[in-house]
């Protein structure tokens, strides 16, 4: 350390990071800041940080990076040939929508089954927002209700999909596979938050009835009729897609097999599609591309956690807390662990994770918490953080609902947020 400070003061770049996480600051320019504080606190010598960022491209974090950019282009592949929309209206169709409970039931589902292929919250959502609207809003559906469905059902698919940034990254660090994470993580906590989504739903949609509403013009125009190509196109995504995850699972592929799963039935869809290839190739780059400033920042942010590392900084904190934990109780540190995760942590999921393992992982072994309770607790501090108060998740759902009421969308997040952090001290009980 420099000056010979004591480990602890190597936490000062990550607290920082954590406080302007919450500030409308750009995240690559935070963690930027942050790594560059680190590495002169840590006298990491000037000369060796292009050596530093080119070991991060293929860290863990880089490979995630990776794939959340090829995601965003399998996204853009499926609005440029139609598939999305098919999806969403084939599903709509098939429960046919002529009850409210109907529509929350379809835009659930068809919010939870775009964010676990995509693998992106926002991406997902900002496509089937411009064409569920119009379908519930003739049922009477309310922009409030709309947005606590988009939170609640989206943030599920992000716990299942089998390629989701969080689901790999919380693999890779507690190498479970993907049926073992479900088992143990995934699916309690999809079945929570689904169940919380459906009832408050229905709560808000009586008391927002007549108070909120979309405008007479959102109303569908005609019926939807899908073409030959995109049928084609639907079929081979959806084709290509589950025999891939079917012969990963089978091999109990590793994260990186993600990047096959998602290049392949980009492409596999975009010519069955009949996409030229130049306009596949630059479509997919373009859908990519809106993912980039994220790439940029898991590849500042692994030198960062690993600067903060080589200072002793975690293991200090872990001494600090000793007193929490010299119980060894379970239930103790799992619930240190979870509220430290949800209101102590900032940023990206993802990063959440990495920085939640690296300052917990000294006490894991010593007070005998499994990789399956582990898995929980990194999954709920991760993602919950979105329910807790307002911030980017929230507010992005809110407005890809049209929706002015910030009032029931926090409501409903803290309680999804207590059932969830309750979920773990069960789990932790009789673990």
């Amino acid at each position: 350390m420099l000056f010979h400070l004591p480990a602890i003061v190597g936490l000062v770049p990550l607290i920082i990071y954590i406080v302007l996480s919450f500030k409308d600051i750009n995240p690559v320019l935070n963690v930027g800041m942050c790594v560059i504080l680190s590495a002169i606190l840590t006298k990491q010598p000037f000369s060796s940080f292009g050596d530093v960022l080119a070991e991060s491209l293929g860290s863990f974090l880089g490979i995630i990076g990776f794939i959340i950019m090829l995601g965003s282009g399998l996204g853009a592949i499926l609005q440029k040939t139609g598939v999305a929309e098919f999806l969403v209206m084939s599903l709509t169709k098939k429960i046919g929508v002529d009850t409210e409970k109907k529509a929350i039931t379809v835009t659930m589902i068809s919010s939870l089954v775009l964010v676990s292929l995509l693998g992106t919250l926002a991406g997902a959502n900002a496509i089937i927002a411009p064409i569920i609207i119009p379908l519930v809003a003739a049922i009477g559906l309310t922009p409030s209700v709309v947005a606590v469905v988009f939170m609640g059902a989206g943030l599920t698919g992000m716990f299942l999909g089998p390629y989701t940034p969080q689901v790999v990254t919380i693999m890779g660090l507690t190498d479970l596979t993907y049926a073992q994470y479900l088992m143990a993580a995934g699916i309690p906590l999809g079945v929570l938050v689904l169940v919380i989504t459906f009832i408050m739903a229905n709560r808000i949609q009586k008391k927002t009835l007549g108070v909120y509403a979309y405008d007479s013009s959102e109303k569908p125009e005609g019926e939807y009729v899908a073409g030959k190509e995109v049928k084609t196109a639907a079929l081979a995504f959806g084709l290509s897609m589950l025999a891939l995850i079917i012969y990963g699972i089978t091999l109990q592929s590793g994260s990186s097999y993600a990047i096959l799963v998602i290049t392949v039935s980009a492409i596999i869809t975009g010519l069955a599609g009949k996409l030229h290839p130049n306009d596949l190739v630059d479509t997919f780059v373009k859908g990519a591309s809106k993912m980039m400033w994220l790439f940029i920042m898991f590849i500042l942010f692994d030198p960062f956690i690993n600067f903060v590392a080589e200072a002793g900084a975690f293991e200090a904190l872990v001494s600090y807390l000793q007193p929490l934990l010299a119980s060894q109780s379970k239930v103790v540190f799992s619930l240190v662990a979870t509220l430290t995760g949800i209101f102590g942590v900032g940023g990206a999921a993802t990063a959440d994770n990495i920085v939640m393992d690296n300052m917990f992982k000294p006490a894991l072994q010593s007070i005998g918490v499994s990789s399956s309770l582990w898995a929980l607790i990194l999954l709920v501090s991760g993602q919950i953080t979105s329910f807790a108060y307002p911030e980017a998740d929230m507010i992005g759902q809110m407005g890809l609902a049209r929706s002015k009421d910030m009032k029931n969308l926090v409501k409903y997040g803290v309680i999804v947020t207590i059932c969830s952090t309750v979920l773990v001290l069960i789990r932790a009980a009789f673990a």
